[in-house]
């Protein structure tokens, strides 16, 4: 039985006609094509197929394949520019940072939660605005980031887990499997086995771009794919698919830097 190759990557530059760009190659042995994608922390990601048809070749391949759509890699890359001078400028995570959750931004106040054996973390809306209340015990001082992170990724579980579930009903599937990760470039994925996972980090957007996605990526179980039939099908539950995915794209960066520890 063969084996996969193992997925490696390593910097490069790739001349377009507007200028160079930094960017990483990744050479993985699942990638059936090539792929350019933005991730918020590295810039310029391209996916290049191992063996044969990756090597300087695929590297060339990549580089007439970025030329071509070289006004969307500048353009994403200016978001992710403009994402992180806005990190720098919001100073490091702490009491009085404002972050968004479903679509809404939140007042963040952090406050000293004494010898108790667990943080908490709650959710306050009011006449003056939304709040996410934090309660760090002295073992988690310094781990601001992670507490927030780990409960969003709770809410994301039963938010998505809901959406997935009556969108199913009525799109007549049944995934195998719902899983929530931290995808850095895409919101969700679906598998031939019938497994769906999404990005925890849609529960920072709001309601109508995580249902969006979770109607896509249970789409695919019907009609893998993107032809005309796909679309069609999205479209019974999600109308307006196209203004939340293109919202998506728009707020990619500044989503994939809400908890960054920037000061």
């Amino acid at each position: 039985m063969s084996r996969t190759p193992p997925t490696t990557e390593r910097p490069i530059s790739l001349r377009l006609p507007g200028g160079t760009v930094d960017a990483t190659l990744r050479t993985s042995g699942r990638a059936r094509r090539l792929r350019l994608s933005i991730d918020h922390r590295r810039g310029l990601v391209v996916t290049i197929p191992a063996g044969p048809r990756g090597g300087s070749a695929g590297i060339a391949a990549a580089a007439a394949f970025a030329a071509e759509r070289e006004p969307w890699i500048r353009r994403h890359l200016a978001a992710v520019d403009a994402a992180r001078a806005a990190e720098v400028a919001r100073g490091p995570l702490g009491d009085g940072t404002v972050v968004p959750y479903r679509g809404e931004p939140h007042l963040l106040r952090v406050v000293a939660g004494g010898p108790r054996r667990r943080s908490s973390v709650t959710r306050v809306g009011g006449d003056d605005g939304d709040e996410i209340h934090v309660a760090l015990v002295d073992r988690d001082a310094e781990r601001l980031a992670a507490v927030l992170e780990a409960w969003m990724r709770s809410r994301a579980r039963d938010t998505i887990g809901r959406a997935a579930a009556r969108h199913a009903r009525a799109l007549g599937v049944q995934p195998s499997a719902v899983t929530i990760r931290d995808q850095r470039t895409r919101w969700g994925s679906a598998s031939r086995t019938g497994r769906v996972s999404f990005s925890w980090r849609l529960v920072l957007a709001p309601p109508e771009a995580l249902e969006t996605v979770v109607v896509h990526e249970l789409a695919h179980l019907r009609v893998f794919g993107h032809p005309p039939a796909f679309w069609a099908l999205v479209a019974t539950r999600a109308p307006e698919h196209r203004r939340w995915r293109r919202w998506l794209r728009d707020h990619a960066a500044e989503l994939h830097g809400v908890l960054a520890e920037t000061g």
